[in-house]
């Protein structure tokens, strides 16, 4: 089993920043594609950014060039660093991985509990 713990989320004003981090721990041989999904209000869950475990990026065209994805192998954690914040930018932030299993049990995949992202003034 492996849990995805995240922190980071708060309350910020339009244009500011915020960083998400999302820290998995348990029974990890090897983690393969990380990533961040929100969801607002009344929406459904949507791709932010992900991340493989070689560095390549995807994100979602509502946030290139304002937000960037990031990893550190050696913590099994990965970021999300988010700049010119907008109020549509509002959601339950989620992390979410996936990977093999140290004990031989093949795959998992993962989600964290969420944290919250409210941007207004």
């Amino acid at each position: 089993q492996v849990q995805l713990e995240e922190s980071g989320g708060g309350l910020v004003q339009p244009g500011g920043s915020l960083r998400l981090s999302c820290a998995a721990s348990g029974s990890i041989l090897k983690i393969n594609v990380m990533g961040w999904y929100r969801q607002a209000p009344g929406k459904q869950r949507e791709l932010v950014a992900r991340i493989s475990g070689v560095g390549s990026t995807v994100y979602a065209n509502s946030v290139k060039d304002r937000f960037t994805i990031s990893r550190d192998n050696a913590r099994n954690t990965v970021y999300l660093q988010m700049n010119s914040l907008k109020p549509e930018d509002t959601a339950v932030y989620y992390c979410n991985a996936d990977g093999l299993d140290r004990r031989g049990f093949g795959q998992w995949n993962s989600w964290g509990q969420g944290t919250q992202v409210t941007v207004s003034s």
